[in-house]
């Protein structure tokens, strides 16, 4: 196959065939990649989406519930694509050995080659904060140091590869799962900068990874999808992160039935491009609405209005990053664009 079916997702194809703005295939994680491992085909290579069930036990959900797309026939085409099981965050971690996370990342980036993945929505990397977090395994540890390096030895296996890179994720101060998209994270700039961001910045300075995902929760009161601080001022001009920053899935309310009930509401899809917020995943028509109705808004309510520049600033971001990747022939290695990035050593 061309592309591999994700779990993930891409960015819109609507621009190929008039601007050649070809679409990035995301693959998820976080133990190595997370593909449809199998799936059926039409003879002509279109999917046929009645196979396609991302979440183990869906199938029960979906029962008697009819697709749209084709469906299967005596001529379907029967594929399979089976990935490299990579331990998970917390193992790696206490291996002590980045040469060894270095390698595993190898591994995906040869993987994600092979069925054409742009970008990893790998590694995760907040804190172990909280041992009832649900999602603890994903991450590598309660040492932001040892977590900083482990992400920036794992980016730079991935990013070896042409074209190719990881996304770090969630930034930031997602510490617990319940809730998660609602939880308003009260922290200090100390304990902020010292404990919640430093592994970020690590992994940033050290490694440059082609993307960042920004959390679900608030921090200090805004969501971090629309927080220009930490987006904007720390991210980019004080780390020099150069990539693109999406949302996590739904951030803005577009996939979850509680966008209008709780009283911190979703974040907003203008006030992600005003932060930094590049890509807003998986987006719907309601985002592309709220975007456009705020450029250069007069109404007084707006919440988050836009400027032409604002809005052109971040498309192209998203614009540069696509050229560097394996969209294209004659992609590098992202990393080897990069003359200067910082080598964190510990001290024994």
């Amino acid at each position: 196959m061309a592309v591999a079916y994700t779990y993930a997702g891409d960015t819109t194809s609507v621009l190929i065939d008039d601007r050649n703005v070809k679409n990035m295939i995301f693959a998820d994680g976080p133990a190595g990649l997370r593909l449809q491992k199998e799936f059926l085909t039409t003879p002509q290579g279109e999917m046929i989406q009645s196979q396609v069930l991302p979440m183990p036990g869906l199938e029960k959900l979906m029962e008697g519930m009819e697709l749209p797309g084709p469906k299967p026939g005596p001529d379907s085409i029967h594929y399979y694509q089976y990935c490299t099981a990579i331990p998970i965050a917390t193992l790696l971690a206490m291996t002590w050995d980045l040469e060894l996370i270095q390698e595993c990342g190898d591994i995906v980036g040869e993987e994600m080659e092979e069925f054409h993945v742009t970008l990893w929505l790998a590694p995760g990397m907040n804190i172990h904060r909280n041992p009832m977090c649900g999602r603890n395994f994903e991450y590598y540890s309660e040492d932001p140091l040892v977590s900083g390096l482990c992400a920036a030895a794992d980016t730079k296996g991935v990013q070896a590869h042409a074209g190719i890179g990881t996304t770090i994720k969630h930034f930031a101060a997602n510490n617990q799962e319940d809730n998660r998209l609602y939880s308003n994270s009260h922290v200090s700039e100390r304990a902020l900068r010292e404990i919640y961001l430093k592994g970020f910045e690590i992994c940033v300075k050290s490694s440059q990874p082609m993307s960042v995902m920004s959390s679900y929760n608030l921090l200090n009161g805004i969501h971090t999808a629309n927080n220009y601080d930490l987006l904007t001022a720390v991210l980019r001009d004080e780390w020099g992160f150069a990539g693109i920053v999406m949302t996590d899935w739904g951030t803005t309310g577009t996939l979850f039935l509680e966008e209008t009930s709780h009283k911190y509401g979703n974040a907003s899809p203008a006030g992600c491009v005003k932060a930094g917020n590049e890509l807003t995943m998986p987006g719907a028509q309601s985002d592309i609405d709220g975007i456009i109705q705020a450029v250069n808004s007069t109404d007084q309510t707006e919440l988050d209005p836009l400027t032409i520049g604002e809005l052109q600033y971040a498309v192209r971001n998203m614009l540069k990053l696509i050229r560097q990747t394996n969209c294209y022939p004659g992609a590098k290695p992202y990393g080897e664009q990069f003359d200067q990035l910082e080598e964190y050593v510990i001290v024994q």
